[in-house]
C-alpha cells in the first residue's frame, strides 16, 4: 500500500483555490460544446479488424478508451490487478459491441506478468495493433510529507510499469505493422510536469519520464512502423482522478468550472477516448514521437499558487482519508468510477 507521513494516497485530480463562497458566475456567452461517443464522431466499423491492448483498462479513462473501440468494431484486451473489476470490465466492453473482448490478471510493476498478459493476447489474436500504457497510481502529498516507498511506488506502477508494457507488446506490434498498415503504442500522461506542481511531486516526475520514453521510443521504433504517443488529460469528470473524485470532488463543486477549464466544461473519458481513437486510425499515421494535450486550457490557466493557498486544507483532507479508510483498500469500486456500469 502506498503511504504518506501527513495525507493518505489516492489518486486525485489537480486542485485550484476557490473563495469560501464564490459569487454565481455570469453565464457563458457560448455554451462549451459537449463531448460525445466515438461511434458519432467516426465511421462505423473504423476499427474493425484491430487488436487494443490496455493496462489499467478496468476503469476511468482505460475502460473508456476500450469501450470507444468497441463500438468502432475492435476486438480488445485488458489487464489489471483487480479480477473483478476486470470480469465487469470485459462484459461492458462486449455490450459496446466488441466481437471479442479478453481479460488478463496482471501487475504492470512486474515485467514477467506484463509479458505473459500481452503474449496471451498475441497468441489469441495475432498480433496487437494498438497498445494503450494507461494503469497509474497516484495520491496528493507533500513531498516533505511522503515515504520513500510511496515515491518509489508511484514510480514504479506509472514509469516503469510503461516500459515493461512497451517491452511486452513490442513483439505484437511488429507483427501488426509488418503489413504496412502501422502500429501505435499510446500512454497516458498529464501536465503536472509542465509547470510547478505541489502536491505531485512523485506523479509528476513519472509522467515526465513517461513523455521523454515516448519521444525515445517513436525513434527506435520508427523504422518498424511503429508511431509512440502519449495522451495528457486534463480534469476528467466521473473518474477517481477527476473533478468529482473521491478526495476533490466537494471542492470542485465550490469553483466556477471556468476557473478550471476555461473552455467552460470539464473532460469525459469519451475526450482522451476520440483522441486515442483518431491517433490509431489512418488520419493519425504522421503523428508519433509527441504529447497530445486534452484538457480545455486546464494547465495554462492554473498555477501553483492556486494549490498552495489551500495547504492546509488538502492536508487536513489526506489525513482524515488515511485516518478513515481501510488498509489495503486501494481504489477498488470507488463510486466516481461509473463506466462499467454502462
Amino acid at each position: 500500500e502506498l503511504g504518506s507521513r501527513a495525507g493518505h494516497p489516492s489518486r486525485s485530480w489537480r486542485t485550484h483555490s476557490a473563495p469560501a463562497a464564490p459569487a454565481a458566475a455570469d453565464p457563458m456567452p457560448v455554451p462549451p460544446a459537449p463531448s460525445a461517443r466515438s461511434d458519432a464522431v467516426f465511421a462505423p466499423g473504423l476499427m474493425q479488424g484491430k487488436v487494443l491492448f490496455v493496462s489499467g483498462g478496468g476503469s476511468g479513462i482505460g475502460l473508456g478508451i476500450c469501450l470507444a473501440f468497441a463500438r468502432l468494431g475492435a476486438r480488445v484486451a485488458i489487464c489489471g490487478r483487480t479480477e473483478a473489476k476486470l470480469q465487469e470490465a470485459s462484459e461492458a466492453i462486449r455490450r459496446a459491441g466488441a466481437p471479442e473482448a479478453m481479460f488478463v490478471r496482471a501487475d504492470v510493476r512486474d515485467p514477467e506478468a506484463m509479458k505473459a498478459a500481452a503474449d496471451a493476447v498475441g497468441q489469441r489474436w495475432g498480433k496487437i495493433d494498438v497498445f494503450v500504457s494507461n494503469a497509474a497510481g497516484n495520491f496528493m502529498s507533500l513531498a516533505e510529507d511522503m515515504t520513500p516507498k510511496a515515491f518509489a511506488t508511484v514510480l514504479d506502477i506509472d514509469l516503469r510499469g510503461t516500459f515493461h508494457g512497451a517491452q511486452a507488446a513490442l513483439p505484437w506490434l511488429r507483427r501488426a505493422s509488418a503489413d504496412g498498415s502501422g502500429a501505435i503504442m499510446i500512454s497516458t500522461s498529464a501536465t503536472l510536469q509542465y509547470k510547478a506542481m505541489p502536491f505531485q511531486g512523485h506523479a509528476a516526475a513519472a509522467k515526465a519520464g513517461i513523455d521523454s520514453l515516448t519521444k525515445t521510443l517513436a525513434a527506435e521504433w520508427s523504422h518498424d512502423g511503429i508511431r509512440v504517443v502519449s495522451i495528457a488529460p486534463g480534469p476528467i469528470e466521473n473518474t477517481e482522478g477527476g473533478p468529482t473524485g473521491r478526495v476533490f470532488g466537494a471542492l470542485a463543486g465550490r469553483q466556477d468550472v471556468r476557473r478550471v477549464c476555461p473552455l467552460g466544461r470539464y473532460g469525459t473519458t469519451d475526450d482522451i477516448a476520440n483522441t486515442a481513437v483518431f491517433l490509431a486510425s489512418a488520419g493519425g499515421n504522421y503523428i508519433t514521437g509527441t504529447n497530445v494535450v486534452v484538457d480545455g486550457l486546464n494547465w495554462q490557466a492554473s498555477g501553483a499558487a492556486d494549490a498552495l493557498a489551500v495547504k492546509d486544507k488538502i492536508r487536513a483532507a489526506m489525513q482524515q482519508q488515511r485516518d478513515s479508510r481501510a488498509r489495503g483498500s486501494g481504489s477498488k469500486g470507488h463510486e466516481a468510477d461509473k463506466q462499467s456500469r454502462l
